[in-house]
């Protein structure tokens, strides 16, 4: 492992992902010198002594080791293996978003390029746990990875229903990737890792506290092109993975359910806010996707202005995010989004670690 990885891998031991100190020392000085100072190599920055106690308690090597154990990696923005989506975290308005690394167990693709998150309620009804499986089975049928974050209820009955058809899917969890949580799908988790990715933000052996589930929704959501919640009550963790997801400049949708149900109150209360669109089944989700620009209609389909407003101004300045494409040409987030995915899928424009780049002139 090269210094800038375990530098990285040293601030996500020693402090929680969304840590404002942390993030705010980084700004200031850099993650080397902030690593080195968490180790006890430094004395500039000054940090705090729970951050060194807990390097101090979990060395890199031995987390590493661990990890190997657990047939884990630890991979970072640049890397091979990177999901490059999680980059658009860096472009929302606070570019501490972005997790300073990922750790990943499975024998998944090289990287996850085509996905819809699927979330929703623990408790759901039967109703919801039909829904979530055929969306997840009929939406991996169509050749998209299913992301979840492998709770019960409607996580796991997405999963499930991916996994019945052969298809991918991703589960983001909460604490270790080496640690079955809830227990009760430490059968799933395995089999989701035989064909998908199992990924934390976590080092191996961490517990799943209640925080760091409202503090993964973030990637839940940023790894789908989209997010659907399959029932929700109106407080609902869910809720807040879908409100990520239209931060984000994904695709936010909601399925709706009996209007007595106190399950799809939440999904319904979205959807009235207009923070969702409505859904019923996965012909809904790609159409909703389609407006973003994931059509299947690949290379023959025709530049809209805005992707070739886009590709100018990524002509002229290279390294550009998001939200300075959205500054710069004045237009939405959505549209921004829409025109990138159809530059990329024609191969004239890719996201680096750095922002978008062009690769080639548009075709005549």
């Amino acid at each position: 492992m090269n210094r800038r990885d375990a530098d990285l891998l040293t601030l996500s031991i020693a402090a929680e992902p969304l840590d404002a100190p942390m993030r705010e020392l980084v700004r200031l000085h850099g993650a080397d010198a902030v690593a080195a100072a968490c180790r006890g190599e430094s004395g500039t920055p000054e940090v705090p002594t729970a951050w060194r106690d807990r390097v101090d308690l979990s060395p890199v090597d031995a987390v590493l080791e661990a990890a190997a154990a657990a047939g884990a990696r630890w991979v970072t923005a640049g890397r091979a293996g990177w999901p490059v989506a999680l980059d658009d975290l860096a472009s929302v308005d606070d570019p501490g978003l972005a997790p300073w690394g990922l750790w990943v167990r499975g024998e998944g693709p090289a990287e996850v390029t085509r996905a819809v998150s699927v979330v929703g309620a623990r408790a759901c009804t039967t109703y919801g746990a039909e829904i979530a499986g055929d969306l997840g089975a009929d939406l991996a049928d169509r050749g998209w990875t299913v992301v979840s974050g492998a709770a019960f209820g409607i996580d796991g009955c997405a999963h499930r229903g991916a996994l019945a058809v052969a298809g991918r899917t991703v589960a983001v969890l909460a604490c270790g990737v080496d640690v079955a949580y809830p227990q009760a799908h430490a059968n799933l988790l395995d089999r989701i890792a035989e064909t998908g990715w199992i990924v934390s933000e976590h080092p191996p052996g961490a517990a799943p506290l209640r925080h760091r589930f409202l503090t993964r929704n973030r990637i839940i959501a940023a790894l789908g092109a989209g997010t659907v919640v399959v029932e929700a009550a109106p407080r609902s963790g869910s809720l807040n993975t879908l409100r990520w997801a239209d931060r984000l400049g994904r695709a936010s949708m909601a399925v709706p359910g009996p209007v007595l149900s106190q399950q799809s109150g939440g999904t319904h209360l979205a959807v009235r806010r207009g923070e969702a669109v409505l859904v019923a089944s996965a012909d809904d989700v790609a159409e909703e996707l389609d407006g973003l620009g994931w059509s299947d209609h690949g290379a023959s389909e025709a530049l809209t202005d805005e992707a070739r407003r886009i590709h100018e101004a990524l002509a002229r300045e290279q390294g550009l995010g998001i939200g300075d494409l959205t500054s710069v040409l004045e237009l939405p987030v959505r549209s921004v989004r829409a025109g990138l995915a159809m530059l990329e899928r024609r191969g004239c424009a890719r996201r680096g670690s750095d922002g978008w780049v062009v690769l080639r002139g548009l075709p005549g």
